[in-house]
């Protein structure tokens, strides 16, 4: 499993960031709108996500518009589940 998804969901921003853009495509702006934080810091955010793979951009007219990456997603979760859910979880419900 790539250590970078790692690094980037270690964030409070960038967790926050992956919520926004599961409500669908944003812009830099948009999801800067969202935190008090500067514009340079909001696109360091996104850069880390973007390295990760976790999000994709795409531009559109004069916007960057930033999409959740769902297949890189997907296989994150399946290697959590697998190496942290497993059968022991079951244990406690």
């Amino acid at each position: 499993m790539n250590e970078g998804i790692f690094k980037a969901m270690s964030d409070s921003t960038r967790r926050k960031i992956i919520e926004l853009l599961k409500e669908g495509p944003k812009t830099a702006g948009e999801i800067a709108n969202h935190f008090p934080h500067a514009q340079p810091t909001i696109s360091r955010h996104l850069n880390v996500l973007k390295n990760a793979h976790l999000i994709v951009d795409q531009k559109e007219g004069n916007f960057i518009i930033y999409r959740l990456n769902t297949t890189i997603l997907q296989e994150w979760l399946g290697w959590l589940f697998e190496h942290f859910g497993g059968e022991d979880s079951d244990e406690n419900e």
